[in-house]
């Protein structure tokens, strides 16, 4: 039995979004869906983007990108940003996915294997992956695309979002005719000189803003929400949760709902969470629990069954983010397994 909790996933709102990027941006979308599309659902998804005209993508770990290809066929160009970890040479050669090389012992891997097409990543200053550039190979066999990552994409202002775009610049140069890709979802909204050959964006395709709020340009895709499984009065003097986490100074009127942090309402959400319920948002009460939480419907014409927005386009998911303390990111990845996904567009 799945939990009465939901994940809605707006496809149209998703290719919409899709486009957005292509228009901002004049050059091609290759879309990051790693962890599952971010907990969407990466088939689905995957499928709707390639229908808007997408063709390459790009996932973290070898073993998604092998469920992609299994589900999507052999048409998509598949990167993985792993690169050709110990022992991973000859499976991302038999399922024709593309390394993405962070250094030279998974070059030597890549080409002891027999090599064929793959990337390239410089780390302009990041130091999480990628070749410093003073170290960066020559040009190899099968290399079609040089990759960097933005750090600060979300700050439009930092000085450090100019220097790594110049610092890939200059790299870029020792390849010529080699597709270069740098701005994500942020670096898509910073210029025209940040988005080289083609942009990788995440986060601004599944419905989260560039700058960690909401975007007009960008529109909701994830819709989490629940029901209310009971409707209860609470007296002043009486508390709610575990550990008395609220207690009432007035007459309350409390909607307990079905989700928790099993579901992925992650607990730091409370004190400072609020959902959308009846045509307004309302506070959580107390703490969140595995399976449920308490939310204040004082005044309310609420009953059992009604269902609550957690996230969606009434509660957008950076505003539930930066109230739980968190980004959009984590609040999508971390929805849990046993919510029903539904797909609509």
């Amino acid at each position: 039995m799945l939990s009465p909790a939901s994940l809605s996933v707006d496809l149209d709102a998703l290719a919409k979004n899709f486009h957005t990027l292509e228009g901002l941006t004049g050059r091609p979308v290759q879309p990051v869906v790693k962890a599952d599309a971010y907990g969407l659902g990466a088939e689905a998804c995957v499928t709707r983007l390639m229908e808007a005209g997408a063709r390459t993508f790009f996932v973290a770990r070898l073993v998604e990108g092998l469920a992609l290809r299994e589900a999507m066929g052999s048409t998509p160009v598949i990167y993985v940003l792993d690169g050709c970890t110990e022992g991973a040479a000859m499976a991302l050669r038999d399922a024709d996915l593309r390394p993405v090389i962070n250094h030279g012992e998974q070059l030597a891997r890549w080409q002891e294997a027999g090599g064929g097409a793959s990337g390239l990543h410089i780390d302009t200053g990041m130091n999480r992956l990628g070749f410093r550039p003073e170290q960066a190979p020559a040009a190899f066999p099968g290399l079609e695309l040089v990759i960097s990552h933005l750090a600060c994409a979300d700050e439009p202002d930092s000085p450090m979002n100019r220097q790594q775009r110049d610092t890939f610049a200059a790299v870029r140069g020792r390849y010529p005719g080699i597709a270069a890709s740098f701005a994500n979802s942020g670096g898509c909204f910073l210029g025209p000189d940040f988005v080289f050959d083609a942009v990788r964006p995440g986060i601004s395709l599944w419905g989260g803003g560039p700058e960690g709020r909401p975007d007009p340009h960008i529109r909701p895709v994830a819709t989490f929400s629940a029901p209310i499984l009971q409707v209860r009065p609470v007296p002043v003097g009486e508390s709610v949760g575990y550990a008395r986490g609220k207690v009432a100074d007035q007459p309350l009127t409390v909607a307990t709902v079905g989700a928790g942090y099993a579901d992925g309402v992650m607990r730091a959400t409370s004190p400072k969470g609020q959902v959308f319920v009846a045509g307004q948002l309302r506070p959580i009460l107390g703490r969140i629990s595995m399976d449920a939480l308490a939310v204040d419907v004082t005044g309310l014409d609420v009953v059992e069954g009604d269902r609550v927005e957690l996230f969606g386009p009434n509660r957008p998911i950076d505003d539930a983010a930066r109230d739980t303390g968190t980004i959009a990111y984590e609040l999508l990845t971390s929805v849990g397994s046993r919510v029903d996904r539904s797909y609509t567009g």
